[in-house]
Order: C-alpha cells, then structure tokens, then sequence
C-alpha cells in the first residue's frame, strides 16, 4: 500500500472506541472538577461516576497525573480557541484593537469557566509536574503566540529592539534573547520584558475577577477591565518608535 494511502486511513472501530471512551472520561473529570474543584480531583472519583473500575480507567490513562496533563492541555486549547474566536469574529466596524478583544475573550471564558482556570492558574496540584515539552507547553504557546501577534503586528524587530523598557540587566538581556517566541518568531529583550509586563497585568485583573476579589465592583467590572486593557495597550505602542521615514535618494524627486 503506497504511503500516502496508509498516512490517510481512517481510524480503525478499535480506535475510534478508544477515542471516544477518552474523551467520555476527560468529560466527566472537568465535570467533577466543575463540581468539586481541581484539588478534589482523582481517578477513583473520576471512574466511580462512569461506573468504570479504577483499573479499567488506567488503560486509558495510566495514572493521575497523564489525566491531569490532558485536562491542563485541552484546557489551554478551549481558552485559546475562546481567544481565537473573539479576534476572528469581531465586528468589522468595531473601534476595539485586537489585543483589547482577545483579551476580553481571555477573561469571558475564565468568567464561565472558573474551576477550569483555577486548574490552570491556582494553586499548584501536590505532586503534579507537567511534563516539560509535553502538550501543555504546547498548547500555551498557542495561546500566547495570539498574544505576541495582537500586541505587536505591524512592527519590524529593529523598533521592538529600540522599545522603550526599563534599563535590563545584562543577565537578564541574555535570558530573555534566547526565550522561545511563537507568535511573529524572534522578540528583542526589550519587547519580551514589554510582552510579559502587559500579561502580568492582564491575568492580573483576570485572576482578580474571577477569585471573587473584584466583586464589589459588580457590573462595572467589564468597563473597567477594558479601560486597563487599553491603556495598557497605549502604554505599549507608546514605548515603541515609529519607524524611520527612508532618506529620499539623491535626485529624486521631491
């Protein structure tokens, strides 16, 4: 069989329960942790609600922590895609930049989903590790590849070098020039530390809302969450040079 036939075979049937009775065990776990909490979660509880035995379970995921790194995983892939949605659906006759919308879209799905965004911004699970390179790396990087684009499309590197950013250590220089990106490839230091500075302050105002510490603000939470984005947005392009009008030629007319 040529390869490219092989490489384009459907699933087999055995595959195909495989893969739905996985996705029935990832859905009854963000159910549970819906209904319990992140720290509550744990493979007995998990296989008692599919009347599933504990051991049955472990062939689909063989302990705690490969159903965690799944759920963390397809957790960053939904909250991505909820940004990816609010940047690809906005109205063409909106005056909102995009890094406002997808920043609003970050914290509408941490608002309906706040027991998954604990999972994912919370306390730490006791004796959970992510996998290093593993699919929530991964997936994170999806996620902030949409970030890099939104905050700084339109830029060349020569002004995101020439950012205006508070004087950096050399140490510190040298760490962030060799961080990966993944949004428009390589970022100067100057913009990394622009970069991470304008997320603190996002999540920041997320994870505020969402733990309940905003709460006295009631409604106005919304207006006041997009004020701070986009002043934190101006703030950014204002420390960004505009570029350098080329010199005309010599000769050239005017």
């Amino acid at each position: 069989m040529p390869a490219e036939e092989h490489a384009t075979a459907p699933p087999s049937l055995r595959q195909r329960r495989r893969a739905a009775a996985t996705q029935e065990i990832l859905d009854a776990a963000e159910r549970h942790i819906a209904e319990h909490g992140p720290v509550a979660l744990s493979l007995r509880a998990v296989a008692r609600s599919l009347q599933m035995t504990v051991q049955a379970l472990y062939h689909y995921f063989p302990s705690r922590d490969a159903l965690v790194t799944a759920l963390v995983a397809k957790a960053y892939d939904d909250l991505a895609d909820a940004v990816r949605a609010a940047v690809d659906t906005a109205a063409d006759d909106s005056d909102l930049p995009g890094l406002v919308v997808a920043a609003e879209g970050y914290r509408q799905w941490a608002i309906v989903h706040p027991e998954r965004f604990q999972l994912l911004y919370g306390t730490p699970l006791r004796d959970y590790e992510a996998p290093a390179e593993g699919p929530t790396t991964q997936a994170t990087r999806r996620m902030s590849a949409i970030f890099e684009r939104e905050l700084f499309d339109g830029f060349s590197t020569a002004q995101l070098a020439a950012a205006e950013a508070p004087a950096l250590s050399s140490e510190l220089a040298a760490y962030l020039e060799q961080l990966p990106h993944f949004g428009l490839g390589h970022l100067p230091p100057p913009a990394t530390a622009l970069f991470l500075s304008a997320w603190g302050h996002l999540h920041g105002l997320v994870v505020l809302e969402v733990f309940g510490h905003t709460a006295f603000l009631g409604d106005h939470q919304a207006e006041l969450f997009r004020m701070g984005m986009r002043n934190l947005l101006e703030d950014v392009r204002r420390r960004i040079p505009e570029a350098a009008v080329p010199e005309p030629r010599p000769g050239a007319e005017p």
